[in-house]
């Protein structure tokens, strides 16, 4: 219950900074929109192709604009040298980062949730046929990018090049999630129900989820005190 309490803490003041200031929402909003709008004159609106790519469309842009989001994990904490009041402070260094983590998951849902009508109205696709199904591959997916962003974010925070390096060691790591999310969205948004032969990508999001946000909390300690 501490533990929830101290996480829950974290989270809520996170977003009431991210949600005062919108620098990253904001960043991270237009970026969206921009690649949605680009990409958007690169493909036929409801061709073939276009069904065929969507996941993959979709998932490009939710993992390109996540980044700026959970790059501010604790680069938000160094003015005033408050990262190391909270890792000084009482609260479990397990706790920091899953309120943070939490902050960057709700966070990156907001992103996705109003990118999802702007792609449908940029690629005229009606993506609400399995909504329930594909909320479900968004917010499984979206977590795991939240845990591991999170993770790597503690490790860079310190980094002159925390920008190019987070990217860099993050998305190697996501390449099973980010395909499963990816394989899952297509079907969706196809309006296709997910069936015995695409279950198993919904299990590995499940696990990967479950094994990466163990390690984080198990190892967090030693990142962020080093």
């Amino acid at each position: 219950m501490r533990f929830l309490r101290q996480s829950l803490t974290i989270a809520s003041k996170d977003l009431r900074s991210e949600f005062r200031s919108k620098e990253t929402i904001n960043a991270s909003l237009s970026f969206a929109i921009v690649i949605l709008l680009l990409f958007s004159f690169a493909f036929e609106p409801s061709s073939e192709q276009l069904e065929d790519l969507t996941g993959g469309l979709l998932w490009l842009v939710f993992a390109f604009a996540g980044a700026l989001v959970v790059n501010r994990s604790f680069a938000r904490d160094l003015p005033n040298d408050c990262l190391d009041a909270l890792i000084a402070s009482p609260i479990a260094g397990s706790a920091l980062f899953f309120g943070k983590a939490i902050a960057n998951f709700i966070l990156l849902l907001v992103l996705e949730l109003i990118s999802l009508p702007i792609f449908g109205l940029f690629y005229n696709v009606d993506w609400t046929r399995q909504l329930g199904s594909l909320m479900l591959t968004i917010a499984l997916a979206t977590w795991g990018i939240s845990v591991v962003g999170t993770t790597f974010s503690a490790m860079t925070v310190n980094l002159r090049l925390r920008e190019l390096m987070l990217p860099m060691l993050v998305y190697p790591i996501l390449i099973p999630c980010l395909l499963g999310a990816i394989l899952l969205t297509a079907e969706l948004v196809a309006g296709r129900p997910i069936d015995a032969n695409h279950f198993i990508w919904v299990r590995l999001l499940i696990g990967f989820d479950i094994i990466y946000t163990l390690l984080a909390l198990a190892l967090v300690e030693t990142v962020l005190v080093g």
